[in-house]
């Protein structure tokens, strides 16, 4: 009874495994791979606890292959040796079957150790990441593997095994369970995805009944062991990527529910520095110039959550992500430094003209003497036409009024200053 019950409730066939219908319902592309026998070279992508280790388990158990397990993170060159040392061998009739897990954490060098006996078909790899393949895997690996992406559990199927697993304690163990309406779903929720934190949900609530062989579960119960939900959050992998991706988009996109969403998602994780700079950067670059005092506004804002800290910072940072989302939308300031930004990377720029640059006095050998700069100020309207770029770009155009009211209202004050028809 010491082996965990995640372990005793892992699934041992395909139809077992809870979500990744996307992969392995009927009729797909993986399965039908699998039901072949005939397995490639495969790189499982994903979070933890959605079955990745599990298929792997079943694989090596359908193709009958001697399955070999290294964990990128302490396995090391002579760890591939004395697994390459097992090859043609009573002990690997069939060849081998590697789950390398954590793939990421292998060096170029220990990942091309690999190649020859990949190649060869002599072993054949089931790598598993949670990092992007595309990323992380060097391109010899990758060429030589196909990917499959294995995508959070929803928390319906997590309830499945979570029931599963009541069952299975409540028969090991003689322990009577009475579920309160709902808790199975708040425990599958509270798991975040990862099958395996749901069933381990399960496996503490039987340890914290001591010699109780009847447990009431309630909501308050799971909220006090399971605190809150055990939400995918870290700062140097994909997820933290996505979920600032998704905040700015929606606020982008105008959609306030959304972004407040995201907004709790990084507040939750307690990531309130990338929250403020996505938000200040969304101000800037996505509303900019059809709402000016934007900006001030959401440094305000800003300020104020830093200064309160969590979680107070919520209720500034929710008033401006709002604002941000609700306002009209410009990108024209955007587009116009890029387009300046490009000119510069690809050498399009020049000599200052003499009218604008900060010195008083020519040399010899300048035939028209004398800067020339008119100065706008003592001009009707404080304008005056005159070259400000440099002659070789004299007639680059960067910025472009925006549709909106406050950019359309500044353009119709300049054509008329200007006498543009």
């Amino acid at each position: 009874m010491s082996t965990p019950l995640a372990d005793r409730l892992r699934p041992t066939s395909l139809d077992e495994i809870v979500g990744q219908e996307h992969l392995l319902g009927k009729g797909k592309t993986l399965r039908k791979i699998i039901e072949s026998g005939i397995i490639p070279n495969l790189i499982f992508y994903g979070p933890s606890g959605t079955g990745k280790t599990t298929l792997a388990n079943i694989i090596a158990t359908q193709t009958n292959r001697t399955l070999y397990k290294l964990n990128a993170t302490n396995a090391s060159i002579s760890d591939i040796k004395d697994m390459v040392s097992d090859l043609d061998t009573l002990m690997t009739p069939n060849g081998i079957l590697l789950y390398l897990d954590e793939i990421q954490y292998f060096n170029k060098k220990q990942q091309q150790s690999l190649l020859e006996y990949l190649e060869s078909g002599q072993i054949t790899m089931i790598a598993s990441t949670t990092e992007n393949p595309y990323f992380y895997v060097y391109n010899a690996i990758l060429s030589r593997c196909s990917v499959f992406e294995f995508k959070e559990v929803s928390p319906e199927n997590i309830e499945k095994a979570v029931l599963r697993a009541f069952d299975i304690v409540s028969k090991e163990l003689g322990i009577k369970f009475s579920l309160e309406d709902g808790v199975s779903l708040q425990i599958a929720r509270a798991a975040g995805g990862d099958v395996r934190k749901g069933i381990n949900t399960v496996e503490l609530i039987s340890l914290a009944a001591g010699t109780n062989k009847k447990i009431k579960v309630t909501t308050e119960l799971i909220t006090e062991l399971c605190g809150h939900t055990a939400m995918r959050y870290d700062k140097a992998d994909d997820d933290h990527y996505d979920i600032l991706s998704a905040y700015q988009k929606s606020m982008r996109g105008s959609d306030p529910d959304a972004a407040l969403h995201y907004l709790a998602r990084l507040l939750e994780a307690g990531d309130l520095i990338s929250a403020i700079r996505r938000l200040l950067i969304c101000a800037c670059e996505d509303v900019g110039l059809a709402y000016p005092q934007i900006i001030p506004i959401v440094k305000s804002a800003c300020d104020i959550a830093l200064q309160v800290g969590l979680p107070e910072a919520q209720i500034p940072l929710a008033n401006a992500v709002i604002l941000v989302a609700t306002s009209p939308k410009s990108n024209s300031a955007y587009l116009g430094i890029k387009s300046a930004m490009d000119d510069i990377a690809s050498g399009k720029s020049g000599p200052i003209p003499r009218t604008l640059q900060n010195k008083h006095f020519d040399g010899e050998d300048n035939q028209s003497k004398g800067q020339f700069y008119e100065y706008p100020h003592t001009y009707p309207n404080h304008w005056i036409a005159q070259q400000y770029l440099p002659d070789a770009i004299k007639n680059a155009k960067y910025y472009e009024y925006g549709k909106n009211k406050f950019e359309q209202a500044t353009k119709a004050y300049w054509d008329t200053i200007k006498d543009k028809k």
